[in-house]
């Protein structure tokens, strides 16, 4: 008997299923198709390449582009996952290539995957039609025999901002003709230009949009994006230039079920929860049986090869082939992937473990059921992930199951803000000066600069002063009217746009000789490290040598019962601060800050169990950035009152603990905390804020992971004569990016009510001694722990309140 999807959830939903686990069952009702005849203007020809692939009409969103892009406006679409954005790009450039064969237009995609998904699209509509369109990827991959054919030919090129980068802008001249008859740039998942990498992008379309002005083109842009609260801001922003913001969908949508359901708690006392991916392993039993075509998210690379290797054996005791569940995320080498998607399409592959590298649009068939292992770190990431099951007009599910921190409980206890909540607004700051000041330099040697000149959002007189200072430091050379490009190097190869630093690392099986595998610097430094156990496709490898300086990691198959995590420190150190808000009780203040990120040792954790059965030495490295923060300095005596206090009224007649050593504790506990409401109030991921506790004059080290905060922070302080009773410590929260991007500064004047809120949750919590929905995992989790704290913010609170007062 075939089972079905209402068979997996009807299973996942039976009485065993405690009330209390199962916090949110709701239900979107499917929409009809809202639907427009062709404009008469599209050619004949072009409008049967998009019949015979069943497009007998438009969606009303697709019409209305079509509109605003016939009357010469630039287009913005924010419409669900599967609205048929493609069309919207595609049919335009198609009329305009049959009405004027010179005209050119550019697909930027902020992955290859996805320029080569557009690629096969493009091509299949056209030759079903007979039109001849010549259309080609320009990246990395393409093989350089080719690249001349590509610039002189291609009505269409398909590129990614990397390589338009690096190789198109900095050869303007061998693709002059192209430049020149530009009509239209597309920019798709727009959603992912946010941050630091959305800020360099927007200054690769500036050097784009000068080189189109100095050849006489004026293109129009269409961009395609998730969700997201300013997609019309986010495009000016980008290309300096106004748009038609279309957010409403005529697409038809089948009916959604959206399932939170929260692991069970193991230990009330300590307010313990099972493992997330555990239980998610469990929920994912039916729909493993009834074969449900299923994507599960997870939050890290690690995750997804943890869950994959449990769901491989899961299939093998059910007597299944294991093949039918695959991983995919970065890493993974391009052929691998290609033939992950290809498998996903034809029905080969039932299931797909992924990072959010699947999150993004690329044609992955028909999936009907979607899990979103741990809060992906935005809403809209989140309806993201959701959207890629349900691509068809069926009933499809999505189940969320969280993690026990509290982001991740607060959106369990009020799953409301799921269905309330509007989607976070992407932020880039596109006039940062380092970023502003490096392409400035590439836009220098790609054309020379006229005094009279203003680049990006400068007015003139700014853009000379940033001019004079390239001259002053003979990195330009004034002749004339003109600032010129003077030094031998090729600055664009200078220039990350992700900012990492150096080249990727290169994995390689030792017994066969073979390159299975790429990870990018940063990430080398947490999993390729010396006895660290690589994860890939649910194959676990040893490392047996790094080799750091050739950017090459040698490792070996094996089968252990165990896999690493790392566990990694940071250290950050004030540059210039400015008092933003000062009381008696506590001061806050934002600045620039140095942070320095070192991975000092690994943990083995048992498959299956969870337990940590031992720990290992890593000597790499460290990293550091200059980026910007806020941090909360709280009186060093205050916060040893509180603890002296917290312990009286507690006893502790079991495992007593110094006051010095719960303050320690406290401080770490805070630090989650803050971090995790504040990434609310910033509607940002929670991975683009970093945190840390420490002092501006003896630093302290704390984990960037959940676990043993405050004992990690005595140990880095063995021997030394600092306690809570000679310095003020900080909190620091600060922006991931280096250079900042001003998230964490804007949290100063409402540190307050987020201190406030994270007082209000710690006490809501049902815990007794401080536990990983509220304060993080404790070394030693104490009554004496969660009273400290509550105590230590309400004394804040409450000084600063009578102040404001009076």
């Amino acid at each position: 008997m075939r089972l079905s999807l209402n068979d997996a959830l009807n299973e996942v939903l039976s009485p065993s299923l405690a009330a209390s686990d199962l916090v949110l069952d709701h239900t979107f009702e499917g929409v009809a198709a809202q639907e427009e005849p062709y404009p008469s203007s599209i050619d004949p020809q072009v409008r049967k390449a998009f019949e015979q692939r069943g497009i007998q009409r438009l969606y009303q969103h697709q019409s209305q582009a079509l509109h605003h892009l016939s009357k010469g406006k630039n287009v913005v679409l924010a419409t669900p996952t599967a609205s048929g954005k493609s069309l919207c790009f595609h049919l335009p450039v198609m009329q305009s290539l049959k009405e004027d064969p010179a005209a050119r237009a550019l697909f930027i995609f902020p992955t290859k995957a996805l320029g080569q998904d557009q690629v096969s699209s493009l091509l299949e509509t056209t030759e079903n039609a007979g039109l001849s369109l010549k259309v080609h990827t320009f990246d990395g991959d393409t093989p350089s025999h080719v690249r001349a054919t590509v610039r002189k030919e291609a009505n269409v090129v398909v590129t990614n901002p990397d390589m338009l980068h690096q190789g198109i802008l900095p050869h303007h001249t061998t693709w002059m003709s192209f430049l020149r008859n530009l009509r239209y740039v597309v920019l798709d998942e727009l959603h992912t230009y946010r941050g630091v990498f959305g800020s360099h992008v927007a200054n690769v379309i500036r050097r784009l949009e000068r080189l189109c002005a100095f050849y006489g083109a004026r293109p129009q842009y269409i961009c395609g994006s998730a969700t997201i609260a300013n997609p019309g801001e986010l495009a000016e922003q980008l290309t300096n230039q106004k748009f038609e913001v279309i957010s409403e969908s005529g697409a038809p949508r089948g009916p959604r079920r959206l399932l939170v359901t929260r692991p069970p708690i193991v230990n009330k006392a300590l307010g313990i929860r099972e493992s997330y991916i555990l239980y998610a392993r469990k929920m994912l039993q039916p729909f493993l049986h009834a074969k449900v075509p299923t994507i599960i998210f997870g939050l890290s690379r690690l995750n997804v090869e943890v869950l994959l290797k449990y769901l491989q054996d899961d299939l093998k005791d059910m007597r299944m082939d294991p093949e039918l569940v695959q991983g995919y995320r970065g890493g993974y080498l391009p052929q691998t992937r290609r033939k992950i998607e290809r498998g996903l399409r034809d029905g080969s592959v039932r299931f797909v473990v992924s990072t959010n590298a699947l999150e993004l649009g690329i044609d992955i068939g028909s999936l009907k059921a979607c899990f979103v292992v741990g809060y992906p770190g935005s809403i809209a990431s989140l309806w993201q992930q959701a959207g890629r099951a349900g691509r068809r007009e069926e009933l499809s599910t999505t189940i969320y199951i969280p993690r026990s921190n509290p982001l991740d409980q607060f959106i369990a206890n009020e799953p409301g803000f799921l269905l309330e909540a509007n989607p976070e607004a992407a932020r880039i700051d596109p006039d940062n000066l380092v970023i502003l000041a490096e392409h400035m330099k590439c836009a220098a040697f790609e054309l020379p600069f006229e005094t009279t000149e203003n680049y990006g959002r400068m007015d003139q007189e700014d853009t000379e002063d940033l001019l004079e200072t390239l001259s002053a430091h003979r990195i330009l050379h004034k002749a004339g009217k003109r600032y010129h490009w003077t030094q031998k190097v090729y600055p664009a190869n200078q220039v990350s746009l992700r900012s990492i630093p150096g080249d990727n690392f290169v994995v390689v099986d030792q017994d066969i000789d073979t390159l299975i595998a790429e990870v990018d610097f940063k990430s080398a430094h947490t999993t390729l490290y010396v006895g660290a156990i690589y994860n890939l496709q649910g194959v676990q490898y040893e490392v047996l040598h790094l080799d750091y300086e050739g950017h090459k990691a040698f490792v070996r198959k094996i089968k252990p019962d165990y896999f690493t995590d790392a566990m990694t420190y940071v250290e950050v150190r004030p540059l210039e601060a400015d008092c933003v808000h000062k009381t008696t009780g506590f001061q806050i203040e934002s600045g620039d800050v140095k942070v320095t990120e070192k991975v000092v040792g690994y943990k083995k954790i048992r498959f299956h169990t969870n337990e940590n059965v031992g720990y290992g030495e890593v000597t790499l490295p460290e990293l550091t950035k200059h980026t910007s923060a806020t941090w909360v300095v709280i009186p060093g005596k205050v916060l040893h009152k509180t603890a002296l206090l917290a312990a009286q009224s507690v006893g502790q007649t079991d495992n007593p603990m110094a006051p010095e050593d719960i303050a320690l504790e406290v401080l770490g506990g805070l630090s989650h905390a803050l971090h995790q409401i504040a990434s609310i109030h910033l509607m940002c991921d929670p991975h683009d804020i970093g945190r840390c506790v420490g002092d501006r004059t003896e630093q302290w080290f704390a984990p960037l992971s959940d676990t043993n905060q405050g004992t990690a922070l005595k140990r880095r302080n063995r021997g030394k004569s600092v306690t809570p009773f000679h310095f003020d410590p900080a909190l620091f929260l600060y922006d991931s990016f280096p250079g900042g991007i001003g998230l964490c500064r804007s949290l100063a004047p409402i540190l307050p009510q987020i201190l406030l809120q994270v007082r209000d949750h710690i006490q809501s919590c049902e815990c007794e001694g401080g536990c990983p929905s509220c304060l993080g995992a404790f070394a030693q989790p104490s009554v004496v722990l969660k009273k400290a704290a509550s105590a230590l913010l309400t004394e804040l609170l409450k000084v600063s309140k009578q102040e404001e007062a009076a």
